[in-house]
């Protein structure tokens, strides 16, 4: 029962990934996005991983870890993108 509970709030939570990672693409600004926000989930689903692989409690709950880590990283480089385009969209000069 512990890991269905577990597998349902990795799930919770995954589900608002897709909806970030579009948001992130169709926005093309990193503006009001907090990259050390996204680094500390990223570090948080890696630290699950970890926990489940060193306590060989490997189960179907681990690949909602991976996905979820996987999808916070997309994010991630999104944000470095729009960062990118931010910067780019800066008229030389000014701040």
């Amino acid at each position: 029962m512990s890991e269905i509970l577990e597998a349902v709030m990795v799930i919770c939570f995954g589900i608002s990934w897709p909806i970030s990672i579009y948001k992130s693409y169709k926005a093309r600004t990193a503006k009001g996005k907090s990259v050390h926000f996204l680094y500390f989930i990223v570090f948080g689903y890696a630290c699950g991983v970890a926990s489940k692989i060193i306590g060989h409690k490997i189960s179907y709950v681990l690949v909602f870890y991976i996905l979820n880590f996987m999808l916070v990283s997309v994010d991630i480089l999104l944000y470095y993108r729009n960062r990118r385009l931010d910067q780019i969209a800066i008229p030389h000069g000014t701040v």
